[in-house]
């Protein structure tokens, strides 16, 4: 029972295969009998994973591992305070993550709630309200219009019926239902003899039957894909895994090598030893772990700055990242409002300006400049009165802006009117209702009966689907609102032109009524109506949403279309962005259905997936397939969707996009990023941030690095030279600390580079550090080792103590990262191209550490606790000379690349 194609079975069929009766349902037996063998009408909890687990995940990481041990040295070498703020620097990471993705695995608890419902049954020949958790397979349930379906239904008996599918097949509109089988391959938005888990009833009544519950509900298969979907590591964990890996491997190299060699140089075991911990110590960036979260931190800020807030924090640099981007067409792509885009009237062709529902635009011949005034034009007014009297729907200004009570393909010709100065109050109290026909799938149209004035016909207005519409009609109104003949061939060819745009046709007709009824039924609008014309109407593109995938393609990421969408209309919508103008697949085809899909094997989807640009009609398993396909490719996949649909393919891609107004609980719960405004353009926006929060991370890498190595480096040099240490643990720890904090940091606010959209993505597979980098950092860790160690043998030397000397190579170091900061600020331009004053933390942070550097050099406490001490003036001088001249050579270094 709980495979059968539901849908192709005829209404008696179902009825007799669930043992059950439309006018008693089912029996108090009958129901404790099912619920015992189905059980509740509720998704199955999935085992998740405890809060304490999920927390000590958190210190699962490579990077971290060092850090832990870097602040067990330090406690073994009995430095408290470092130790001390090492392991709080951990915590602090450990605490953040776990507050960003504490929410992340919640997907399947909002999808339970989503089904937290109740519903009007026949039970025992008696209509009771019932939670929705009660029913079973055989139940009879009865909907009407603001009902949310409780469960998998068949519809037995309808009238009118509309239910809004959007969060489940991605279908802009109310579909209207019916109770006619289907054949068996109907995709299931194209399922109108069925009402699925979730969705809303948004008009008419009907009585159905349950065909599933809980987990075998379309909803409960979903639920079990968003379990299979796996959470991927994003680009940067990657990187920061591998970097941390390797770092952790030359760390132990070197500290072996180090005592292998001074213990052959006949050095103490004692000393050799404390010389590896040095090296160590000296080796671990410890400000790396907090510089990552702290720059992610000020990118999701400056993200919600931009409608984009962020949920997992390394989902911030996974954007800047993103190759591709899998978008959603309906309100994200699209406003989300139908608009009437082009009017035939009296043999002429007009053209609307304007999208959305606020009525500003105007109407004007296709292809003039002049705006058109409608009453001059009889047929084009009485078409657009049509629109406004043959109508059900309000249109109201709200804080949001207009907004549509009703269906949006009537607010769509509320506004069209209002843009030709056509008043909806005003017309309806000239021409005051009677009585009307309600649509019906059956009939493709609805009428309303209308007052006309004294001593004049009653008219009837018409509107519906061109054929049946079209089919009534013996004459054509006229410019001047005379009768012309009817050409049928000639109306059907503007349709198809209409169609091949992608737009909605809507015919509308009227018929005078010699006497005065107050009824209208079928039959007076079978024949003898008057054409006035068509409306043709579409969910237009954003502006602001064209603009940004000309950027984002401008910037090497691709954009694929996933939608639920009819292919035409999908097809329309993307050509005008811009999207499918180079993208086809091997036959040359832009859309690919997910009919179509479903005949692909895996390996001729990820070709299809790369080459294709729209895909319309996907289902949940597709979309999850089509995000694989093209991770299979290499790519970093941006994923966006609002629906219960969409949640698993969220979950799957790199990055996950969910929309803050028209998403439901599940999708957000999904997602690494929600947009406040569901707007494509704030995708661009926050890429745009992505990249800028990744080069700052680069930076502080390529910063800070150069520090680790020329302290290990200086520690091998005195090792194999034979000398005493120039720096000790506890004044390396000072050094990395501090000036992480103090100055390394302060790139996290740097602002974005100019040009940051117009190269190519990064490819995933390059590390953070490239060669070019890598060669960087070398060149400066020298000038460290020359600097520090050169500046050490100088001072003893001239007969300084070894405090003295010590305190010199100490702040030979924070002067020459003080400089280094500025070379850093960015990787290939120089300050002056890049403007000096553009990061005032710059200035704020080199002021911080100067002072704090003047205390660790002269206050006596600091002597006791670092083995520091006064120095002179001269040394002074010596120290800041050094860091001028490797600032210069820096410079230099990046002029000679940007030459090659």
């Amino acid at each position: 029972m709980k495979d059968k194609e539901w849908h192709h079975l005829k209404a008696d069929q179902t009825i007799n295969l669930l043992q059950s009766n439309v006018q008693s349902g089912l029996s108090q037996d009958e129901i404790q009998q099912r619920q015992e063998e189905y059980g509740a009408n509720a998704l199955t909890a999935q085992r998740g994973t405890s809060g304490l687990i999920r927390f000590l995940l958190q210190f699962h990481q490579p990077l971290i591992y060092i850090l832990i041990v870097s602040g067990c040295i330090t406690a073994l070498l009995q430095e408290w305070v470092d130790s001390g703020v090492i392991f709080g620097v951990v915590l602090v990471n450990g605490i953040l993550g776990y507050i960003q993705e504490a929410r992340a695995e919640n997907a399947l608890a909002a999808l339970a709630d989503t089904m937290v419902a109740e519903a009007l049954v026949i039970r025992d020949s008696k209509k009771e309200r019932i939670p929705s958790t009660e029913l079973v397979p055989g139940d009879i349930v009865l909907l009407s219009a603001g009902d949310r379906v409780p469960a998998d239904l068949r519809i037995l008996q309808c009238r009118d019926l509309q239910i809004d599918e959007s969060a489940l097949t991605g279908e802009s509109l109310p579909v209207e239902k019916a109770i006619h089988t289907l054949d068996r391959e109907t995709e299931l938005a194209e399922r109108n003899n069925m009402a699925y888990t979730s969705t809303m009833v948004t008009y008419g009544q009907a009585t159905t039957i349950v065909t599933a519950t809980g987990d075998h509900t379309e909803v409960g298969r979903i639920s079990q894909l968003i379990s299979s979907a796996q959470n991927l590591a994003t680009p940067l964990t990657r990187k920061i895994t591998q970097f941390s890996q390797v770092l952790l491997y030359v760390i132990l190299t070197l500290s072996v090598v180090t005592v292998v060699v001074g213990l052959l140089r006949g050095q103490p075991l004692f000393d050799m030893f404390m010389a590896a911990v040095a090296l160590a110590v000296g080796a671990i960036p410890e400000g790396l772990p907090a510089a990552v979260t702290i720059t992610l931190a000020i990118g999701v800020s400056r993200m919600a700055k931009r409608r984009a807030i962020i949920r997992k924090l390394p989902a911030v640099e996974t954007l800047g990242s993103t190759t591709v981007i899998c978008s959603d067409k309906t309100g994200t792509l699209t406003e989300n409002q139908m608009t009437v885009q082009l009017i035939a009237a009296g043999e002429q062709l007009y053209e609307v300006s304007g999208s959305g529902y606020a009525p500003e635009g105007t109407i004007k011949h296709q292809n003039e400049k002049d705006d058109i005034v409608a009453k001059e034009n009889i047929a084009l007014n009485e078409c657009l009165q049509a629109g406004i009297l043959c109508n059900d729907s309000l249109l109201k200004e709200t804080e949001q802006g207009w907004q549509v009570q009703g269906d949006p393909t009537e607010g769509a010709l509320i506004t069209a009117a209002a843009k030709a100065g056509i008043r909806g109050k005003e017309i309806e109290l000239g021409y005051p209702r009677l009585d009307s026909i309600p649509f019906e799938s059956q009939h493709q149209y609805m009428a309303t009966l209308h007052e006309s004035g004294i001593d004049r016909p009653h008219r009837v207005y018409i509107k519906g689907a061109v054929e049946q519409v079209v089919a009534k009609c013996d004459c054509l109104m006229a410019p001047d609102g005379t009768k012309q003949h009817l050409s049928p061939e000639k109306i059907q060819q503007q349709v198809s032109d209409m169609a091949k745009r992608g737009l909605r046709v809507l015919a509308l007709a009227r018929k005078d009524l010699p006497a005065e009824p107050t009824v209208i039924e079928h039959q007076d609008v079978a024949s003898g109506l008057t054409f006035l014309g068509l409306q043709a109407m579409i969910d237009p593109p954003r502006k602001e949403a064209m603009a940004a995938v000309k950027t984002c393609r401008a910037a090497g990421i691709a954009i694929k279309m996933i939608t639920g969408d009819h292919p035409v209309t999908a097809a329309a919508i993307a050509d005008k962005i811009g999207i499918s103008s180079d993208q086809a697949d091997a036959a040359g085809k832009t859309v690919l259905t997910g009919r179509e899909l479903e005949k692909l094997s895996d390996e001729e989807l990820i070709q299809a997936a790369d080459r294709t640009a729209v895909f319309a009609r996907a289902t949940p398993e597709q979309k999850i397939r089509l995000v694989k396909a093209l991770q299979a490719k290499g790519n970093v996949v941006a994923m966006t969707g609002d629906g219960v649909n969409d949640a698993p393919a969220l979950k799957q891609a790199d990055i996950g996009v969910a929309m803050g107004i028209t998403g439901t609980d599940v999708s957000r719960e999904a997602a690494a990023m929600v947009l406040t405004d569901d707007n494509f353009s704030s995708i661009e926006a926050a890429g745009e941030e992505g990249r800028g929060v990744f080069d700052n991370l680069a930076k502080f890498i390529v910063w800070t690095l150069p520090t680790n190595l020329g302290e290990g480096l200086v520690i091998m040099a005195a090792v194999f030279s034979g000398v005493t240490l120039p720096i000790l643990p506890v004044q390396i720890l000072w050094i990395n600390m501090t000036t992480a904090g103090f100055l390394g940091l302060t790139l996290a606010f740097e602002p974005r580079e100019p040009g940051i959209m117009e190269r190519m993505p990064r490819d995933p597979k390059t590390p953070i550090l490239t060669n070019e980098l890598i060669i960087r950092i070398l060149l400066v860790g020298t000038l460290l080792l020359i600097g520090s160690f050169g500046l050490f043998q100088w001072e003893l030397a001239a007969g300084a103590s070894i405090e003295a000397a010590r305190t010199v190579a100490v702040n030979v170091f924070i002067i020459m990262e003080l400089f280094y900061l500025f070379n850093c600020r960015s990787l290939s331009k120089s300050i002056l191209q890049l403007g000096f004053f553009s990061n005032i933390w710059v200035f704020g942070g080199v002021l911080a550490m100067l002072l704090t550097q003047m205390v660790y050099t002269y206050a006596p406490f600091m002597h006791q606790w670092f083995h520091s001490t006064a120095i002179g003036f001269d040394s002074w001088v010596r120290i800041l000379a050094t860091g001028f001249v490797a600032y210069l050579i820096v410079e230099g270094e990046k002029k000679i690349r940007n030459r090659q």
